[in-house]
């Protein structure tokens, strides 16, 4: 009869497990649809915008041309995508912490109450450092090929997808002081380690300037360089000042 009722339990044990994976899927699903509603409504918002948006980033180039008919169209579509998810990207954040919040530990929850807001930050202070700053450069510096019997001709949809990539290689490296400090809190470095490395940091700096910078002058290079380097020096900050409280 006990055994009988054991099974009963493992049994009643098991299905609450099947429904809470089911309960945790249902919970995922209906993140994921509110963060499309959001890219989706970003992106129709701005597609009414359009015009204004591809004048704002064509801007370093000046006048640009669409080589078929339907080139206008559809790179109208992609800069509304591009900019509506990166309006609706606080949303698309906020549904996966929310989702991911419960398994954390309360010291883990306060401190994605920092580090959430602070890499969407970071990630913005990217894109408009490569938008203000880079992008110009390495326009004028490309347009400067130019001569008498070579003009440039931009077509529209080209030049918007080097300004994607160009722009979000900035975004996701200005998350330096974030990567730092998590591997610092699980232990894997500490402010010792990295004011020891802080030469090859910045030689590892220009290195990757060199990359970045659609330049090779040594001024963009450096341009990219500096800020690099500055947001290791924060880092440094943070794990050796901050942290420790």
């Amino acid at each position: 009869m006990s055994d009988t009722v054991t099974q009963n339990e493992d049994e009643q044990s098991a299905r609450q497990g099947e429904m809470s994976l089911v309960d945790h899927l249902q919970e995922l699903r209906r993140r994921i649809i509110i963060s499309l509603i959001a890219v989706a409504l970003g992106s129709t918002v701005s597609y009414f915008y359009a015009a204004k948006l591809v004048h704002i980033i064509t801007a370093p180039a000046g006048k640009l041309y669409y080589l078929n008919p339907a080139e206008a169209f559809f790179t109208y579509l992609k800069i509304s995508f591009f900019t509506g998810f990166l309006a609706a990207l606080p949303v698309v954040l906020y549904q996966a912490w929310a989702f991911i919040v419960p398994a954390l530990t309360n010291q883990e929850r306060k401190a994605s109450f920092i580090l959430v807001p602070a890499s969407l930050g970071l990630f913005f202070a990217g894109l408009a450092f490569s938008y203000i700053l880079v992008l110009p450069a390495g326009i004028k510096f490309f347009m400067g090929f130019a001569t008498q019997d070579l003009q440039p001709l931009f077509s529209l949809g080209q030049y918007l997808s080097f300004v994607i990539s160009f722009l979000l290689p900035f975004g996701f490296v200005f998350e330096l002081p974030l990567f730092i400090l998590v591997l610092a809190k699980l232990g894997m470095i500490n402010s010792r380690v990295l004011i020891h490395k802080r030469k090859v940091v910045l030689v590892l700096s220009f290195v990757v300037g060199a990359i970045l910078s659609p330049t090779p002058d040594v001024f963009s290079q450096t341009m990219v360089a500096v800020p690099l380097f500055v947001l290791y020096e924060v880092s440094i900050i943070i794990v050796k000042y901050i942290l420790k409280k």
